[in-house]
């Protein structure tokens, strides 16, 4: 019932003038089959609706409208012809606006090549209450961000950014005024395992936690939205019992893109929801943060269903975000992309510094239907031939997509070139190839709409961890979990760079052997905002060096030192560098306990990395699939 009244209370906001209606299309009651997606929220500042079929129109999404009178009405959407980077033409991602069950006009979402307003149609309102409806065309990824009601068929409307927040603020009630969602001893950002195991041991250790995630399943890349299994191994290095917790909610099915049960999201959530110290916020995506004295004061977060802007305060923060999304707003001194040798005196740095990235994979599994199963001509910009079509029933690590891109300004794109190749390269196997009669029964099963990032942007702590160190074997006093995958670096596949130079969607990754590693507690904390923890792929870490820590039972146990820090911090009124300079000892002993359950058996044996035959060589690889 709260969240129903919530709901209607951002749905929908009426101007002075009585003349227009604003709705955020996210809030709608049913959604049909259109899926909540926002991961571009940092550059659009919104999320928006994706109807995301892959090639079968998924249900209408729907809502009842207020409106301010009857007559006629005029109306507008936000959408995107997301081809548009690639194909100068009609895009694939219509859809229509209805008004009680009839549809408007206009077909939306086929033209522009960036976000606008595009003209729905009209109709007379005979009530005052009439439903609207979002009706997919294609299943093939139309989107749809707001919808405009005026009576002004001329109205110009807004289109950048700041723009459209601005809009917002005029037209929903209350949109910049945050609820107070109280005070915790310890705030996490961020509800991948990294995230999870953070705010689990703070917990555990009697802090009050509050842990927010901006999607409605935790596990981040090991959900089952995005289907990355965990890597690495456990009950290694100094503290063996670090990584107990990973036997409380890990999967034991090994494989990238396999069906959805195999990643367990209920046991995930079971690990959080059991922790009584632990408020979960799902759905809820960080916004801004609040200063005082150089530290972070609170943290701001929207609903991205609702639209509510929440207020979190603590003196301890973790940014378990990945994109280190809390960092950046907070002014934390960050790096991306490659280092060059000059900077780390690493062998495996580049000798110019540029922007490269380990890229992002929309993974893709297909299905034998057991009958003829067809699939529509998909062809919008990317050409492939009986050469380049990758002839394959399935896609996981090795479609990777934005390693030369900004993986948060551009990760739109990023995520769009992803399902571009996956249903082009189908497209071409069903309708043209020479092998298209064995693919003649299957069908894409799943389409991952949520791109699994690897790499963006890593905040600097007091060390920044490189290939020297864990090569070397650097001992520092202060070392934690381990690291044990080899240093695993990808990079565009020679043979797609051959039919799609710069466009690549293929990679190829190299393999160092690397002896079992502590990570410094210093990697774990920003050098320059003195209450920010950080645990993830965003941690204190050269590029070469992010190749062995990034994996997810690695970043799982960095999250549980930083929960038994956050502790430290907490029971001495410190902050995270001081548990180096003056809890040194303490922190030890709470490693030497770790914070999971005792006595449980390790079934977490696959994927665990450190190949043997790797020892002294470095080793290029590419796989199917």
């Amino acid at each position: 019932m709260k969240k129903t009244l919530v709901i209607l209370t951002f749905m929908l906001a009426l101007c002075g003038c009585r003349h227009e209606v604003f709705i955020d299309v996210e809030s709608f009651a049913d959604k049909g089959g259109w899926k909540v997606d926002q991961q571009f929220m940092d550059v659009m500042g919104s999320p928006y609706l994706l109807a995301h079929g892959a090639g079968v129109p998924v249900d209408d999404a729907s809502q009842q409208v207020d409106l301010p009178g009857r007559g006629e009405w005029h109306v507008f959407a936000r959408t995107f012809n997301w081809v548009s980077p690639w194909y100068d033409g009609e895009g694939p991602g219509k859809f229509k606006v209805a008004v009680d069950g009839e549809d408007l006009s206009e077909t939306l979402g086929g033209y522009g090549n960036e976000w606008m307003w595009q003209y729905a149609g009209s109709f007379n309102a005979a009530s005052r209450k009439v439903e609207l409806s979002l009706k997919d065309l294609t299943g093939f990824d139309g989107r749809c961000d707001a919808i405009y009601i005026t009576r002004d068929r001329n109205v110009q409307l807004p289109s950048a950014a700041e723009d459209m927040a601005a809009l917002r603020s005029r037209m929903i009630r209350n949109y910049d005024v945050p609820s107070d969602k109280g005070e915790y001893d310890f705030v996490v950002a961020g509800g991948g395992v990294a995230g999870m195991c953070a705010a689990v041991a703070a917990a555990r250790k009697g802090l009050k936690v509050a842990l927010i995630h901006d999607r409605p399943v935790l596990g981040g890349n090991n959900s089952s939205e995005v289907r990355v299994h965990l890597g690495g191994s456990i009950e290694c290095g100094p503290y063996p019992n670090l990584g107990n917790m990973i036997k409380e909610f890990g999967h034991t099915k090994k494989g990238n893109a396999k069906s959805a049960e195999n990643y367990e999201d209920g046991k995930k959530m079971a690990f959080v929801e059991d922790e009584e110290n632990i408020s979960l916020f799902l759905n809820c995506h960080v916004t801004g943060v609040e200063m005082k004295d150089g530290r972070i004061a609170t943290l701001l977060a929207r609903d991205i269903e609702t639209g509510e802007l929440m207020r979190f305060s603590a003196p301890l923060f973790s940014d378990c975000t990945g994109d280190a999304a809390v960092g950046f707003l907070a002014g934390a001194e960050w790096r991306s992309g490659r280092e060059s040798v000059e900077q780390t005196g690493e062998p495996g740095a580049v000798e110019v510094p540029d922007r490269q990235v380990l890229g992002a994979s929309v993974q893709w599994n297909s299905k034998d239907m057991g009958q003829e199963s067809p699939f529509p001509v998909f062809e919008y910009g990317k050409v492939f031939s009986e050469e380049s079509v990758q002839k394959v029933t399935h896609g996981e690590w090795t479609w990777e997509t934005g390693m030369l891109r900004d993986q948060v300004l551009e990760a739109e794109r990023v995520r769009d070139h992803g399902l571009l190749v996956v249903y082009s390269n189908w497209s071409y196997l069903k309708n043209r190839s020479s092998v298209r009669n064995e693919y003649d029964s299957r069908a894409l099963d799943w389409v991952a709409y949520v791109a699994g990032k690897r790499e963006s942007r890593r905040l600097l702590g007091d060390i920044v961890l490189n290939q020297n160190d864990i090569m070397n074997e650097v001992p520092y006093d202060d070392g934690t979990c381990a690291t044990s995958w080899t240093i695993d670096l990808h990079y565009p596949d020679p043979a797609n760079t051959a039919f799609f130079p710069g466009e690549e969607f293929k990679a190829v990754c190299t393999q160092q052997y690397v002896e079992i590693y502590p990570i410094p507690y210093r990697c774990f904390y920003s050098r320059n905002i003195p209450n920010l923890f950080m645990a993830g792929r965003n941690i204190s870490v050269t590029h070469v060096a992010l190749g062995t820590v990034r994996v997810m039972r690695t970043t799982a146990m960095m999250g549980e030192v930083v929960g038994l820090a956050a502790a430290v911090c907490h029971e001495n009124a410190c902050l995270p560098r001081d548990v180096y300079t003056s809890y040194l000892e303490q922190l030890k002993e709470n490693l030497r306990a770790g914070a999971g359950k005792q006595g449980l058996e390790n079934n977490q044996k696959f994927n665990v990395g450190r190949k043997e035959h790797l020892k002294g060589k470095e080793v290029k690889y590419s796989r199917e699939g």
